[in-house]
């Protein structure tokens, strides 16, 4: 142990730690159902979730851990651009209210466990599927090995330095979420989102009379971004557009994700989505609060080696070592619920989209199970790996592509359940040109989600994804218009045993 180690933060952070771990193991035998060798039971918790364990989980999939740190190092960094969080996490949801109980209706009534195979479904297409379901995995990875950037800011903060900590963490999440599958990360849910919640409604009450109100909070970050040349606590009218684009396209590719197409797969109705819908703007508020954390940074004079730092430092710095700890469980805790959810998403794609379609067409109910069991430690273990050998600017760097590959997808997942005319080879035409075109874009702006497009003389700065979209979408169309019709599918396919 290292000098700088708090014994009472880490005690508390080892207790909650521990508990939540008996909770993951218990939750084997929470909901029991008859089997969980089965892949509905094991990955989407048997359909059976009502209105607030969805809340829960997902609420502690979609604001993860990295959330908890990334969003405040942001605002720290830049200022009022960094809320751009705010609005999109608004847009999103009367997007989920219309469009996710029709998407969950389609799957529960044709046994669809992913987007790939409600894609397949209506189209017949193993192209499209493939498409959809490598997007899936591969947008997925470096979001679960954020998690572990999250982590490892607390445990640095905890004194706990190397790669030990860290993964003896993620080999615990595996082995109960071996056993328990998604009921694991719902149960484990209701305590990080209550711990999380107690974390930051406490910070914003409390920090700021330490720091000698919010009006010394704002002063003090104003003269840090002056004084560094960079940041605003406004913004600037240059940075309109690209602050919309932005908050749009986050919110689109939102409900995209394996991860959070998991939770609202594992509902037990369309009314369940909905009531989320309305409810689920709760963790928006916390969410706002939480990046104000980025400001009181500025105010508290904090040394920081990373922005990435600020939250757990600023505890570290301004709370007693108990609070320190329970804070840090709860950023820790925030990882491993979805870490867990996003393995179980990325582990159902390639079980169904890959193992089913071309390995083993007659694979038991049983056999899906175990593959994807093995899938989802295999995923975690790659994520690990990622974290440990690569710079974590790798993840980052992938992290930003990822939202811009996964909201290609959307035409092909979305379009299909309202209309009949979009066919196959267009929508994968138009996933192609999206995603090859939204990566060189991105590229071609040295790793940056922004590209400048010029319109009747003036310059804007638009969100890459959107215009990756856009070309998606016009392709799709002139290909559908070019391409010979070929008769409707009159029923999507079932995947019912």
């Amino acid at each position: 142990m290292g000098s700088d180690i708090n014994v009472t933060a880490l005690s508390v952070f080892i207790f909650f730690f521990v508990l939540v771990t008996i909770m993951g193991f218990i939750a084997a035998r929470w909901r029991k159902p008859e089997t969980l060798a089965h892949i509905d039971e094991w990955g989407l918790g048997g359909r059976s979730f009502g209105t607030w364990i969805t809340w829960f989980l997902v609420g502690g999939d979609f604001y993860t851990a990295y959330t908890v740190i990334a969003v405040p190092a942001l605002v720290y960094t830049v200022g009022a651009y960094g809320f751009f969080a705010l609005p999109y996490t608004i847009i999103v949801y009367p997007f989920v209210f219309m469009v996710m109980p029709v998407l969950w209706k389609r799957a529960k009534e044709f046994g669809y466990v992913t987007a790939a195979d409600v894609v397949h479904g209506q189209y017949g297409s193993r192209g499209l599927e493939l498409a959809v379901a490598v997007t899936g995995v591969i947008a997925t990875m470096p979001y679960i090995a954020l998690q572990l950037v999250g982590m490892t800011a607390v445990l640095k903060a905890l004194g706990l330095h190397g790669e030990l900590p860290l993964a003896i963490a993620f080999i615990v999440l595996a082995l109960y979420t071996y056993s328990a599958g998604l009921r694991a990360p719902a149960l484990i849910a209701f305590v990080k989102d209550i711990m999380i919640y107690i974390v930051v409604i406490a910070a914003v009450a409390l920090i700021p009379s330490k720091l000698g109100g919010y009006a010394n909070v704002f002063n003090a970050t104003d003269a840090a971004f002056q004084a560094k040349g960079s940041g605003s606590l406004l913004l600037g009218p240059h940075q309109y557009v690209a602050y919309a684009t932005l908050a749009l396209g986050s919110a689109l590719a939102a409900f995209m994700y394996p991860h959070t197409l998991t939770g609202i797969f594992a509902s037990n109705s369309g009314r369940t989505i909905r009531k989320n819908a309305v409810l689920l703007p709760a963790y928006t508020l916390l969410l706002g609060l939480l990046a104000l954390l980025g400001y009181m940074g500025h105010a508290a004079g904090l040394k920081l080696d990373s922005a990435n730092d600020v939250v757990p430092v600023l505890f570290k710095t301004l709370f007693s070592g108990w609070f320190s700890g329970f804070a840090f469980a709860a950023i820790a805790i925030g990882a491993l619920v979805p870490a867990a959810v996003m393995s179980i998403g990325a582990a159902n794609l390639f079980t169904r989209n890959f193992w089913k379609a071309y390995v083993d067409p007659a694979v038991s109910p049983a056999g899906e199970a175990k593959v994807a069991k093995i899938t989802s430690l295999i995923v975690k273990v790659g994520a690990l790996l990622v974290i440990l050998f690569l710079p974590t600017q790798f993840a980052l760097d992938l992290q930003l592509l990822g939202g811009i590959w996964i909201l290609q997808t959307l035409p092909a997942l979305v379009f299909g359940l309202y209309t009949g005319w979009f066919r196959a080879p267009g929508l994968l035409t138009g996933w192609f040109v999206g995603f090859f075109g939204g990566t060189y874009l991105v590229w071609d702006a040295g790793w940056k989600p922004l590209h400048a497009v010029t319109i009747g003389g003036a310059s804007f700065t638009v969100y890459t994804g959107l215009l990756a979209l856009a070309a998606n979408i016009v392709v799709a169309v002139i290909v559908n218009l070019l391409a010979p019709a070929r008769s409707a599918r009159k029923a999507p396919m079932s995947y019912r045993w």
